[in-house]
């Protein structure tokens, strides 16, 4: 499956051998700055490709707000009727919608969805999904156990095998949005993972705010960027797996990239098929010169952090061809020693190493440089000085090559699917084609299309039969071949050559649509499927207008990661806290990844602790999970469920298929759903009730947004809404344990760094943000700046939000207290509402300020992110 960016990549996937290829619209896509379609040209595109064999899958896979929702049902509604092969879709409640409206439209889950987990794709098929595009983080021995599981329940995996890997999970990186107010959850990333950083050591104060910050000596800068992934070395492996595609990455690359990439892979993949495939040094080399930032096989290859990041550089690297070995600063000219076979010619990419860390510097070859043996001479940007190394970037025949005919079917896949044609004529001149074929797995299939058109009777020049076979038969480069059409041509009539030849083509189209099983909806269908999405937004907005008596003061929810902070923030008054026990820390990682069964008795000693310090103090107290729980995790905790659930007012988790894993191993437990659900929209909260009886929703969320969500739920309709107001947010979670992996450390000084009680990152605005590690030692990384809503209580209060939720989690005991303290004063206040009400509270934020980390914002409360362009 090839990304198709624009039109051009389009043809470029198809004309280098694609199956399949994925793209997005202008709207409802993680790509909002690739080109994408429009209406009009989704449509063509999803003709183009069903014309040669090839399907298309839409990407819709962006979080919706509930204004959104009818745009978005409408937008499938249409995406249903072009035949579209299915989407891919992020959203829960935009999935639920999709099932109810066009329950023939198949239904994947991107991999902004985080399935990581067998669990996880067992809840995406109990949901109606038949496909599942896992999380890269996932190594190949655990996507063979979920290949096996997802086949019982008659759901297929999906992997990337190339192109850009994100630092943090796809779907639970809110690092761009908090940082810039661009959602990578809306498609807009600005790449933040791509600047450099460095990693600092700090003392802390009582509060845990950082102090006495020095800096870790290290070569390394870029400390987030990591390399591409390229799993050609292990395809075979990988094929041996038995997903159900292999998935290339790069809708914002070039259609040169993605012919030589997709031509890569459709190459080797054929020849594994025929028994004969052998990992090729060109074709990595021909990789590589597409676009690299250095390549690895990537988690799914089973490789360490270390072997996953390219530290060093964030941009192309290249293939290195030689180095300077003169330079002239006052003519612009320098010697270059070619140290390969790979010589630069007019039209290629070149680049120069500048300083360590610095980058590089490059430019493209107007004219063949001046070539004496083994030696190159040509001018160059100013600050290329000798030693430096000489990269390709860009081979423009490479390209070229890749690119045969700048699109279509390629050569030998052309016509390749024999078509028995039949065309006659209705009495009243209308020409009927029909024909008959195999399906790929040998199913007969039968076609039948009536022209929009008639043929009347000719005056003067009748089409001859010659001419009308010609123009029927002209199939180009299509997958398809009609041997043989037989024609009933009566004779004597007249058509226009415009009229037969898109007839012809729309055959193609239907042909194409039979033989890959495309759905599409008749225009029927399409009418039936906008009175139920209509039906369904009124239901919607029925549950928005209910009223019901006003709503209580909201109970705090405090997270911890202590049993002093738990003891704390219930001597303060907390009502419910969620411990998720803090059983790993940096310097616990650095030898080896932990052990389930030392890692179950960590957990289990945690929280029977906090639930003996806190009995009888009135509190609710909850698990939480990690945002992210691996195999080892689920091994270590699931066992635990039965026996602590007596201790526990319910399990609080951040994904699907955790839920599924809570509710098999303790089904009376109560279930909370924590923010990595990604819940914007009353159709997700509705979908994920039950088994939720809580719901946090998403920080992305603004205020107007919260009233509505509130109302509609409200009086027990459904489960209990929280907000977060306080606390410094999570922003990345990363496989990478960057206290162990990163590299350039002196000896000594990582045993030092990982004993100190505080890390953070330094960006360029010398910004610390928050690092720690979880149960399984994945970073953690936090917002620099604190979340702090105490301000604007009264709106929160107005909107009827029952839970109001603070993260004291990698703070001290006497912050959970404090700023427990602080809050339960606040709501107080704002619900008291008197004259004395906003002083009050903005003494309080003073106090709040004097103990946050990095300063306080009200993040995304009043404005939200970026919205698509025209709202």
């Amino acid at each position: 499956m090839s990304p198709a960016g624009s039109r051009d990549a389009l043809r470029a996937a198809i004309g280098a051998g694609a199956d399949a290829v994925y793209l997005g619209g202008k709207r409802f896509s993680a790509r909002a700055y690739a080109a994408n379609f429009g209406d009009q040209e989704l449509a063509e595109a999803i003709a183009y490709a069903h014309s040669r064999g090839v399907r298309v899958f839409v990407t819709v896979n962006t979080l919706v707000t509930d204004p959104e929702l009818p745009g978005a049902g409408e937008y499938l509604v249409r995406l249903h009727g072009m035949g579209a092969d299915g989407v891919l879709v992020q959203d829960v409640g935009l999935a639920a919608l999709a099932r109810e409206v066009v329950p023939d439209l198949p239904l994947h889950a991107s991999t902004q969805m985080t399935v990581h987990s067998a669990e996880g794709v067992l809840w995406a098929a109990e949901q109606g999904f038949t496909r599942v595009v896992l999380a890269r983080e996932v190594p190949l021995s655990e996507v063979e156990e979920i290949v096996r599981q997802g086949e019982k329940a008659g759901i297929g995996i999906e992997v990337f095998i190339h192109g850009a890997l994100c630092y943090a999970y796809s779907g639970q990186c809110l690092l761009s949005s908090f940082i810039g107010g661009r959602s990578g959850n809306r498609g807009m990333c600005a790449q933040p993972c791509r600047k450099p950083y460095r990693l600092v050591r700090c003392d802390q104060d009582g509060f845990g705010r950082p102090t006495a910050c020095s800096p870790v000596p290290m070569e390394d800068r870029y400390l987030l960027s990591t390399r591409d992934l390229a799993v050609y070395p292990i395809l075979d492996q990988v094929v041996r797996a038995g997903v159900a595609a292999l998935k290339i990455e790069g809708r914002m690359r070039s259609p040169g990239y993605v012919a030589t990439v997709t031509s890569v892979y459709r190459k080797a993949l054929d020849r594994i098929r025929a028994g004969t495939w052998q990992p090729s040094d060109d074709d990595m080399r021909d990789l590589a010169l597409a676009f690299n930032r250095g390549f690895t096989r990537g988690y799914l290859g089973a490789l360490p952090s270390e072997q996953v990041m390219g530290r060093m550089r964030p941009d192309n690297r290249g293939v290195r061809i030689g180095t300077v070995t003169r330079s002239d600063p006052a003519t612009g000219r320098v010697e270059i020693r070619i140290e390969g076979n790979l010589v630069p010619a007019a039209g290629d990419g070149i680049a120069f190493s500048r300083a360590l860390g610095e980058g590089t510097t490059g430019l493209i070859l107007r004219w063949d440089p001046e070539r004496m043996g083994d030696r190159l001479l040509l001018r160059v940007p100013a600050g290329v000085t000798r030693g430096a190394e000489v990269y390709m970037t860009r081979r423009r025949d490479l390209e070229e090559r890749a690119l045969p005919g700048r699109g279509g079917t390629p050569p030998d896949r052309r016509g390749g699917v024999p078509v028995e044609v039949t065309a006659r004529w209705e009495p009243d001149g209308r020409p009927v084609l029909s024909g008959r074929l195999l399906s790929p797995r040998g199913i007969p299939l039968t076609v039948h299309l009536a022209a929009d058109f008639t043929m009347p009777a000719a005056g003067t020049r009748p089409v001859g039969e010659i001419t009308l076979r010609d123009a029927l038969t002209r199939t180009g480069d299509s997958r398809f071949r009609f041997s043989p059409l037989v024609l009933e041509y009566p004779g004597g009539l007249f058509a226009r050559p415009s009229d037969l030849n898109r007839f012809r083509r729309e055959f193609l189209v239907r042909l194409g649509e039979a033989y890959l099983g495309s759905p599409r909806a008749s225009p029927g269908g399409a009418a039936a499927a906008l009175t139920r999405l209509e039906e369904r937004i009124q239901s919607l907005l029925g549950y928005s207008r209910r009223t019901g008596s006003p709503a209580a003061p909201p109970d705090l929810a405090v997270s911890v990661d202590s049993t002093e902070a738990a003891v704390a923030a219930a001597g303060a008054g907390a009502r419910r806290i969620s411990l998720e026990p803090r059983v790993r820390s940096p310097a616990g990682c650095l030898a080896a990844d932990p052990d389930p069964g030392e890692t179950g008795e960590r957990i289990l000693h945690h929280l029977e602790a906090a639930a003996d310090a806190t009995d009888g103090s009135g509190t609710m107290l909850a698990w939480r999970w990690p945002r992210i729980t691996g195999r080892s995790f689920l091994d270590a905790a699931v066992p635990l469920l039965r026996q602590i659930a007596p201790c526990l007012a319910g399990v609080r988790v951040e994904g699907t298929g955790d839920a599924g894993a809570v509710c098999g191993a303790a089904p009376g437990l109560p279930l909370m759903g924590g923010e990595g659900l990604n819940v914007t929209n009353l159709s997700s909260i509705l979908a994920l009730s039950p088994p939720f009886s809580s719901l946090a929703l998403s920080p992305e969320l603004p205020l107007p947004d919260l009233g509505t969500l509130s109302a509609a739920v409200a009086g027990g309709r459904g489960p209990l809404l929280e907000y977060p107001v306080q606390g410094n947010q999570e922003v990345m979670v990363s496989r990478d344990c960057l206290p162990r992996s990163v590299g350039g450390i002196p000896e000594g000084e990582r045993e030092r760094l990982a004993t100190g009680p505080f890390l953070g990152l330094q960006d360029e605005r010398r910004r610390i943000f928050p690092l720690s590690v979880d149960a399984e030692c994945r970073t953690i990384i936090r917002n620099a700046v604190e979340t702090c809503l105490i301000d604007h209580l009264p709106s929160l209060l107005d909107t009827g939000i029952p839970l109001l939720s603070i993260d004291a989690r990698d703070r001290t005991p006497r912050y959970a207290g404090r700023i427990t303290e602080i809050y339960r004063q606040g709501i107080a206040a704002a619900a008291e509402g008197d004259a004395h009400t906003a002083g009050t509270l903005e003494a309080l934020k003073e106090e709040i300020r004097k103990m946050a980390r990095g300063g306080i914002t009200t993040a995304h409360l009043l404005k939200g992110p970026d919205r698509w362009e025209g709202e």
